[in-house]
């Protein structure tokens, strides 16, 4: 599957993206728009503050997590409103990877690596997490031998209370638990977050 056709899309019960409506198919032998990795000189942000894996805007780690605030949010080919709309996410509170800043826009993805620039004011630095197993067990506590307290299907999001280094403790629906971190999208493996 390609990511520029425009017929792919996953529903948005299951928090993916769908594409934008009069969205072209981009052929195989045209080379994508590129994506400006650095701001033009003049609107710039000077060299001397940007230190290696910070954003040259906020100064915070990149790559970084964040999440969506609201139900719909743009996914545009590049940073401003004059560039097209590729996709448009359709579930509040779903785990976004920030890669990339300029100016008040963000380059996220989503598990699967798809996205594109987003306006920060659409960005929560609430941390979630998807789950990415067929079947997350929650446990009562961060040890593979603790007690099933509830179970969660692939595509369920949860709200992040607390990591150790291979374990969250997350909410969804009204279930709290312990889940090893291998079966979680939206945390890196040996972060901790308090």
């Amino acid at each position: 599957m390609m990511l520029g056709q425009a017929t792919w899309a996953q529903s948005s019960a299951e928090g993916g993206l769908e594409p934008v409506e009069g969205s072209e198919t981009v052929p195989e032998q045209v080379a994508p728009e590129p994506q400006p990795e650095v701001a033009p000189v003049e609107t710039a942000v000077p060299q001397q503050t940007a230190q290696p894996g910070r954003g040259q805007v906020t100064n915070l780690p990149l790559p970084r997590y964040v999440t969506l605030k609201t139900g719909e949010g743009n996914a545009r080919r590049g940073p401003g409103l004059s560039h097209r709309i590729d996709w448009v996410f359709k579930r509040a509170g779903m785990p976004l990877k920030v890669t990339a800043e300029y100016e008040n826009w963000r380059r996220v993805e989503d598990q699967e690596g798809f996205g594109g620039w987003v306006h920060y004011s659409l960005l929560s630095g609430v941390r979630s997490v998807v789950i990415m197993a067929e079947l997350a067990d929650f446990r009562a506590g961060p040890d593979p031998q603790a007690e099933v307290v509830a179970r969660a299907e692939r595509g369920v999001v949860a709200r992040v209370q607390q990591c150790t280094p291979d374990w969250c403790r997350i909410s969804a629906e009204g279930e709290k638990g312990w889940v090893i971190k291998a079966a979680l999208w939206g945390v890196d493996l040996g972060e901790v977050v308090e």
